[in-house]
């Protein structure tokens, strides 16, 4: 039912969907590519707060007025995006209650950026990275003999930017979980050697995928 609503909008990697301060009116679903929702915090830094996917729906919008954005999104690679506009989200919601409620439930799942808040502020850097890689595994994961291998390639800058941090705390904090054999990288893939370790390390509440993951 979305679908048939959506207008289609094909966007460069680095093309920008909305920015701090954008008026808020619009759902975004992706149909091929990957997001990045981020912010620039007081001193400068990019701090990155969600990976969007296929199939992934994000944005938000206020039915008692307008409300302006906190964040920016910004495709990584050239994307298709399906954008909802509110009036007509709206009319389809007041026609369908299953869509209605499964709206609800969605909203109700949007914790992601309370956690990775609650990382960054009460577990410190070392905590913060440690979730990051839980998030990270969940999102490109795979098993072999009981070890979690990351399918794609991160750089320091990047998990940087997940944790509003230099490039240089993340590779000195890797450097460390390395010593501590709680993970290893080979050709730059990372593999978790130790996950009851980085769970800790992050006080992990055992979270659903839906939540714990970029």
């Amino acid at each position: 039912m979305m679908k048939s609503i959506m207008h289609i909008k094909t966007v460069l990697a680095n093309d920008l969907l909305f920015q701090e301060g954008s008026v808020m009116n619009k759902l975004y679903f992706v149909l091929r590519g990957r997001v990045l929702v981020s912010k620039v915090n007081e001193e400068g830094k990019l701090l990155v707060f969600h990976y969007h996917f296929k199939n992934d729906l994000f944005g938000e919008f206020n039915p008692h007025g307008e409300h302006e954005s906190a964040f920016t999104a910004r495709a990584a690679v050239d994307s298709v995006i399906g954008v909802i506009h509110q009036d007509e989200f709206e009319a389809l919601l007041k026609t369908n209650g299953d869509a209605a409620m499964a709206f609800t439930q969605w909203q109700s799942m949007k914790r992601i950026t309370e956690y990775k808040f609650r990382d960054l502020m009460f577990h410190g850097k070392e905590g913060a990275l440690a979730a990051t890689l839980l998030r990270t595994a969940n999102t490109y994961r795979k098993e072999n003999d009981q070890r979690v291998i990351i399918t794609r390639t991160f750089t320091d800058r990047e998990f940087a930017e997940m944790l509003g941090t230099s490039r240089e705390t993340v590779n000195r904090l890797l450097a460390s979980f390395k010593r501590k054999k709680i993970i290893t990288d080979t050709e730059g893939y990372i593999e978790i050697l130790d996950e009851t370790s980085l769970k800790a390390l992050c006080q992990c509440e055992e979270c659903p995928v839906s939540i714990c993951r970029l």
